[in-house]
């Protein structure tokens, strides 16, 4: 489906679309107030822009006129650029909310890339490294659980607390899974097949034998 077809406005990624989401409240923000916003809720299950993005995306915005901008002098030495939403930019992100489709989650697992090869490294290394996504998954649960307990000051705020509350619960999960892997990684060091250099002590199979196992698992029914 081309953007015509969608009434998608063209160029325009999904981080736009989040902005303008943000900017629905209608709501005079500047760039600093979206990325605290971003902070408080977005980094924990989409990612936080950089600055730069956060401005190139605005004024993308802005030339498409679907917000507005203008200076306010605060009487200091700096100045700031305040964002508004348009009526075109309310009906475009109420379009985009209620009829686009959205791409499924994208998962980038830096601690199961590292896991994957782990013949390269040594179970005690691969265990630091899963300490480290703990202590990570740790702090971004207790992180989310805050804001969502703050997100209850403001009844407007009631769908991003839903938000938080999945991503509380969401690094939980990450928290247990890790520390199941750290339990599985010495059946699987005791059951991969090392020399006496520590090095892997066969090949890796070839394709030929990976297709074939392929074909197996395609004819086996699912559990």
């Amino acid at each position: 489906m081309t953007d015509s077809d969608s009434g998608r406005k063209p160029g325009l990624a999904a981080t736009s679309y989040a902005l303008l989401g943000l900017l629905s409240y209608e709501q005079e923000l500047s760039g600093y107030d979206v990325r605290k916003w971003i902070g408080w809720t977005m980094r924990f299950y989409y990612g936080s822009p950089a600055y730069s993005q956060i401005y190139s995306e605005l004024k993308k915005l802005e030339h498409l006129g679907l917000v507005t901008s203008r200076v306010e002098n605060t009487g200091g030495a700096r100045s700031r650029r305040l964002y508004k939403i348009t009526a075109s930019g309310l009906d475009e992100v109420t379009r985009w909310a209620n009829e686009e489709s959205f791409d499924p989650p994208s998962l980038k697992h830096g601690p199961l890339l590292r896991m994957t090869f782990g013949h390269l490294s040594t179970p005690a290394r691969l265990k630091e490294l899963l300490q480290e996504h703990i202590a990570y998954a740790d702090e971004m649960e207790r992180e989310a659980a805050k804001d969502a307990r703050l997100a209850g000051a403001d009844p407007s705020w009631a769908y991003a607390r839903i938000a938080l509350r999945w991503a509380e619960r969401y690094y939980a999960n990450e928290r247990d899974l890790a520390l199941k892997m750290i339990k599985e990684l010495d059946d699987a060091e005791a059951e991969f097949p090392r020399g006496t250099d520590g090095q892997a002590a066969v090949a890796w199979p070839k394709p030929e034998y990976w297709y074939e196992v392929e074909k197996q698992a395609e004819s086996e029914p699912d559990e």
